[in-house]
């Protein structure tokens, strides 16, 4: 099963700036999300697909991320939709990249999970991490590109 490198695995200064290319993997920055998200009450939709072309969509009924000094924590309303609640559990937590540990697990969940996320410790989707080309992985650490409600930790997303 042939593997794309971790787009993710950047420090805080970038995933706050934001990086990518708009016509593929990109990250609108963390700053510009803090901003956006504060000028109105706005809803999260996340859309998924397997690699059997099964689709899912989760819905939080508000998302908004505090300012820097609170590590862009995650604010999060209630949960709707059809791929099962994997995103709840990082409610209230702060962001977690490489450079800047802020999950409340012993280690660096950003290391294990390769990539930046809202981590608890560590996570129950992760949409930030290594993109598994096929879905099913190996992998010593739950890596890969998952919401663990819709197929499990070990299963990377199509979309």
């Amino acid at each position: 099963m042939a593997m794309t490198p971790a787009p993710f695995t950047w420090n805080w200064e970038i995933y706050k700036q934001g990086f990518g290319n708009i016509d593929g993997e990109y990250w609108l920055g963390l700053e510009n999300i803090y901003w956006l998200t504060n000028q109105d009450n706005y809803k999260l939709l996340v859309t998924m697909e397997d690699w059997s072309g099964r689709k899912v969509f989760a819905e939080c009924a508000s998302f908004h991320l505090e300012p820097e000094s609170e590590y862009y924590k995650l604010r999060l309303g209630h949960y709707h939709g059809n791929a099962g609640d994997s995103f709840t559990w990082h409610d209230g937590k702060q962001f977690t990249t490489l450079d800047r540990d802020h999950d409340v697990y012993t280690g660096n969940c950003a290391h294990y999970q390769k990539g930046g996320w809202w981590y608890n410790a560590c996570a129950h989707s992760n949409l930030n991490g290594v993109w598994y080309r096929g879905g099913h992985y190996r992998s010593c650490y739950q890596d890969g590109v998952y919401w663990a409600e819709f197929r499990g930790g070990s299963y990377s997303r199509k979309w």
